[in-house]
């Protein structure tokens, strides 16, 4: 059975020396991290009643404690420093408390704190996280690892986890900023409490979000739809584009599609109306990019001009009208013709093939009224808006 020491004993002013008590002999030492165990042979002579033990740790030998039984012969000296020598000698006390001399020195030295893991590495590129892995401490009385985390803006380090098991090899830090760099230590830390020092600091640097995409472009002269193209992104691993649209500049923006392609088209089934877009690469670990600060803006074609009447002329029940398409798109016309007789008859008549720029209308009847008005047609079939009506009041005979 080994005792432990719980302090330092009193010092005796002077010791009493007997030198014909036997002096205590063949003293043995066994070192850890901060515990010494001591082992002599007992001395059974009748007139021993115990041991007195004394440490030496720089210049002065102190007595540390008192064992009161001559039979025992094991003795455990706690709380030590690390990495430390001490010398021991031991004494044999009788009843009187009178002494023998001391044994001969007996030095010890404790073990040194262990080191940490020896092995580190940080796996890196990941998206939002980091993967530690080291290998498993030689050592078996190493019980945890304890995983920290600093930042290059950070002077503190974060303790991130305690994990138990000497064969644990490996740690996952999630949730972690895109593209950003990280610092890692591990300590070991054994079954009775005693913590190594920290290992090598390893870097790691998170998986960065796609690049925003660039050239993005969109069509205003498409009938009702437009088309949004944009430029590959560099990274190899891009999986797909989201494209976002909304009817006004600052949003809200949704997405309209997915797409592997570099290109959308958007069938907006309206004349001249105007869309906004924003687009963003989507990689394989699900990674977006950001958004673009302004998006780009499309347009479907808008209706032609209504066309605008130069000429007009009646002459003996005769209509002539000529007119011009301003923005030149139109590939031909319609001419909507409204008689009138009085206020309760009316017909219509509409003329939707005419391919010049001249309408006559012969044949028109005394004391009738005659409304005309010219649309454009553009080549998609595109109609726009009726020119400002020409009216003709034909006189009764």
């Amino acid at each position: 059975m080994m005792l432990s020491g719980c302090g330092v004993q009193p010092q005796p002013s002077k010791p009493k020396v007997d030198l014909s008590l036997p002096t205590v002999s063949k003293i043995r030492t066994l070192s850890d991290i901060k515990t010494i165990a001591l082992e002599w042979t007992p001395v059974y002579d009748e007139r021993i009643q115990g041991y007195y033990l004394y440490r030496k740790h720089g210049s002065k030998l102190k007595r540390i404690a008192k064992i009161e039984d001559r039979y025992r012969s094991h003795y455990l000296d706690t709380n030590l420093v690390p990495d430390t020598l001490y010398e021991y000698r031991m004494s044999a006390y009788d009843k009187r408390g009178r002494e023998s001399r001391v044994s001969q020195a007996v030095r010890a030295k404790t073990l040194p704190i262990p080191d940490s893991v020896s092995f580190l590495e940080a796996i890196d590129h990941l998206p939002k996280e980091v993967k530690l892995i080291w290998r498993p401490h030689p050592f078996e009385r190493v019980e945890w690892y304890i995983i920290e985390r600093t930042e290059p803006a950070q002077e503190k380090w974060e303790r991130l986890a305690t994990l138990k098991g000497r064969l644990n090899a490996e740690y996952l830090d999630k949730n972690l900023k895109d593209n950003h760099i990280y610092y890692y230590r591990v300590w070991v830390k054994t079954c009775d409490g005693i913590l190594s020092n920290p290992s090598k600091t390893v870097k790691a640097n998170t998986k960065p979000r796609p690049s925003v995409v660039r050239g993005l472009q969109a069509t205003t002269n498409l009938p009702k739809k437009i088309i949004v193209r944009w430029k590959p992104n560099p990274e190899p691993d891009i999986d797909h584009y989201n494209v976002y649209r909304s009817i006004f500049e600052l949003g809200p923006y949704v997405v309209a599609a997915k797409t592997k392609r570099t290109e959308y088209v958007d069938l907006v089934g309206e004349d001249g109306a105007k869309r906004y877009y924003k687009v963003t690469a989507v990689d394989s670990d699900g990674l977006e990019s950001f958004k673009q600060d302004v998006p780009v803006v499309g347009q479907t074609l808008p209706k032609p001009l209504p066309p605008m009447i130069k000429e007009q002329r009646f002459h003996n029940g005769a209509l002539y009208l000529r007119w011009e398409s301003p923005d030149k798109r139109a590939v031909k016309y319609i001419v909507k013709k409204i008689e009138r007789n009085g206020f309760l008859s009316e017909n219509v008549y509409t003329f939707t093939n005419v391919q010049t720029t001249t309408f006559t209308d012969a044949g028109l009847k005394p004391g009738f009224k005659y409304i005309y008005s010219v649309i454009a047609v553009d080549k998609y079939g595109i109609k726009s808006k009726p020119s400002p009506e020409i009216v003709i009041k034909v006189p009764k005979e």
